[in-house]
């Protein structure tokens, strides 16, 4: 196998190897700029992609207990059952709120709804609270399919086409909407075609 002969340094090519004050001055200079540049430079913390994540939010709010609530429902003496719960933020405040349907626990029949708004303070150990009545008893309306979904309280209300229909057996049923704007709920898009049950 055939070999390259080595080079041999040469006094002349050895002259760009030595070094001079002025190189080490120059070398210097250069990692002191280095240091400097770096100094300023602020290192990035985390991912891309968690920069574009939004920023975590806290443990979210407990809807209020619909049975820790006392009901603005005379019952004359009966125990009131809620029979129908949905939770939701309805007025964009970050926390959310129970909608509870409530009527007397009657022995028989078909007693009418009331269907209440419930909220809660945040500050620790204070109670739930009824804030807003969307459906009052007078009304003789049973309700059912209770939903909250986009700020909306959405409810199927059984009533009666007439007072000669026994109260046990509604014939009638409406969908109704509740909806939070300007400061109250406003009842909107209800089926007034009513329909047979």
């Amino acid at each position: 196998m055939l070999h390259t002969p080595a080079t041999l340094a040469t006094p002349d090519t050895l002259a760009h190897t030595r070094t001079r004050p002025l190189h080490w001055l120059a070398t210097a200079t250069a990692m002191a700029a280095v240091i400097a540049a770096a100094g300023l430079v602020q290192p990035a913390t985390g991912s891309p992609a968690a920069a574009e994540e939004p920023p975590a939010k806290g443990p979210q709010a407990a809807a209020p207990d619909a049975a820790a609530v006392t009901y603005p429902l005379d019952c004359k003496g009966a125990p009131r059952a809620v029979t129908a719960t949905a939770q939701g933020d309805l007025d964009g405040d970050g926390r959310p709120e129970t909608v509870a349907a409530v009527r007397c626990d009657a022995g028989s029949g078909t007693p009418p709804h009331a269907v209440y708004v419930l909220t809660q303070d945040p500050a620790e150990g204070s109670r739930p609270r009824v804030v807003a009545t969307l459906l009052d008893t007078p009304q003789r309306q049973t309700a059912t399919e209770l939903t909250v979904r986009d700020r909306t309280v959405t409810a199927s209300l059984l009533g009666y086409s007439g007072p000669e229909v026994p109260r046990c057996c509604p014939d009638k049923k409406q969908l109704a909407k509740w909806r939070w704007s300007d400061g109250k709920f406003r009842q909107e898009l209800t089926d007034s075609a009513a329909r047979s049950v």
